[in-house]
């Protein structure tokens, strides 16, 4: 990507720098306007000065001018950063608290604290570097040094706008901002022409969540709310949080069957292109199982199938569909099958929904099966944040005609039943699997609650998984209660399963 490019959104004179972060330009919409003053801000570990060398590293491979001026950090200790990253800090201008002391005293070349150098001297050195090497980048680190350096608001505000007008229209440039006071920076804040603020999420278990918004920019439209964000090897990583308007696209009407005559009247045919669809019950009632014949069906269909299991390891997934004649193993071999295999304590919500869509979108996926939300939940920082991430993600992937599977296990075996989340009103379709006893033996039972793209059966059918695999009986219309795990017989002949 050229390091200034033009935004859609955005007049033809307002030319934007890209950050070298694409989930970033992405949230603002193109990246940042040329020549403007910005400030980054989060406490330590959240990832500024990454962020800012992600932004000098494109600089420099747009062939541009950029200069780092460290007041907190050495220039070996930048080293070390980057050489975490796999980066090199050539072509960057580094200046340290240390040259500045030796320029003014003429000492040996010596780290001094913050406090014991000059505001006015630091400032005149500074000014003097800027204007002589005319940076098309540059980044100050840190605003919290300079706060001290003031003693006084009024100083610190005089200092940053004079920074401000010697930096002009030639140079953006990144202040950065580590939250070491007890409130909001609002002398910054009113000064800079965009903020972008990080922020870190402690959890009880795994990694640590981090959000990323830009709280300002002025005169210039850009997507609100928080967005997660990693930091990994190759620098910061930014998820833009999904919005599904923004990925609509033409698909195809049909209907997707599992491939089992009983199954597919019990559904009224199968699942709609576009439809969300919702399978609960407890733990071994076979909801997987269902889920993988509507998988199967699909791919023998000749449309490609996306597969994230979250709570069983692919081997076993494998195997099961193995032992019902379902072969995952050759339509994965071929690219049909996309299975991922996740770990909800080392995933952010916002990296998963953005992996499930862009694979949707890279490789033309029609349906996509979550196995388990017990899972996804797991991977969420707050619970209450499960509805808005799964709303936009199925209505994402609703507009795209994907047919979206969610496998929901409740707490319990036999009796009232409990869910960790409620969900149900967000499904298209809801399939029940429940246990129940009868004439001295456990059994299955699959029915269809709701249904809003068409007709279903309403009554209750015995699910059986037997050695030619996945059998399901004619409705269980003689017995009363099945669903509350002790069932009585009205009369007649029993099932030929419950004899």
């Amino acid at each position: 990507m050229d390091q200034k490019e033009q935004s859609a959104d955005h007049s033809p004179s307002e030319i934007r720098c890209v950050t070298g972060l694409p989930g970033l330009d992405y949230i603002l919409r193109g990246g940042l306007p040329v020549g403007r003053l910005y400030l980054v801000e989060g406490s330590p570990g959240a990832g500024k000065t990454t962020l800012a060398l992600q932004f000098l590293l494109e600089g420099v491979r747009a062939g541009e001018s950029c200069l780092y001026v460290t007041l907190s950090e050495t220039k070996q200790e930048l080293d070390v950063v980057a050489a975490s990253h796999g980066w090199s800090l050539d072509g960057i201008r580094i200046i340290e608290l240390s040259q500045v002391e030796q320029a003014v005293s003429g000492r040996e070349n010596t780290l001094f604290q913050p406090s014991e150098v000059e505001l006015s001297k630091l400032s005149t050195l500074l000014t003097a570097e800027i204007e002589h090497t005319k940076p098309t980048r540059m980044v100050l680190d840190s605003l919290s040094e300079m706060r001290l350096l003031a003693q006084n608001p009024l100083r610190y505000r005089r200092q940053v706008l004079k920074f401000k007008q010697v930096l002009a229209t030639h140079c953006t440039a990144l202040f950065l901002d580590d939250n070491t006071t007890s409130q909001t920076d609002v002398q910054v804040h009113s000064i800079v022409h965009g903020a972008i603020r990080l922020q870190v999420s402690e959890v009880k278990f795994g990694i640590y969540r981090r959000f990323m918004s830009v709280s300002k920019l002025r005169g210039t439209p850009f997507r609100e709310g928080n967005h997660d964000y990693v930091i990994r090897r190759g620098g910061l990583v930014v998820f833009p949080r999904l919005v599904a308007s923004e990925h609509v696209a033409p698909f195809q009407e049909e209907l997707f069957p599992s491939g089992n005559r009983e199954l597919d009247l019990l559904t009224g045919g199968g699942f709609h292109a576009g439809t969300s669809n919702l399978m609960m019950g407890p733990a071994g009632s076979g909801k997987s199982t269902v889920a993988s014949m509507f998988v199967h069906s699909a791919l023998a269909s000749g449309h490609k199938a996306l597969y994230y299991a979250f709570d069983e390891d692919l081997h076993t997934l494998m195997k099961r569909s193995m032992e019902m004649s379902l072969d995952f193993e050759r339509y994965a071999g071929e690219g049909w099958l996309l299975l991922n295999q996740v770990n909800p304590a080392e995933i952010a919500p916002g990296e998963l929904a953005c992996r499930i869509v862009e694979q949707v979108s890279r490789e033309g996926v029609r349906m996509v099966v979550l196995d388990s939300l017990n899972g996804y939940v797991n991977s969420m920082p707050q619970d209450d944040l499960l509805h808005l991430h799964l709303h936009e993600l199925l209505s994402c992937l609703s507009q795209r005609g994907v047919v979206t599977i969610m496998i929901l296990a409740q707490h319990g075996l036999l009796g009232p039943m409990g869910a960790p989340v409620d969900v149900s009103y967000l499904a298209d379709t809801v399939l029940l699997m429940r246990f129940f006893e009868a004439r001295g033996a456990v059994n299955k039972a699959i029915s269809v609650i709701k249904k809003r793209s068409g007709p279903h059966e309403t009554t209750l059918r015995e699910l059986r998984m037997t050695a030619r695999g996945v059998e399901v009986g004619k409705p269980l219309d003689e017995f009363q209660g099945v669903l509350t795990g002790v069932p009585r017989f009205m009369g007649g002949s029993a099932p030929s399963g419950l004899r």
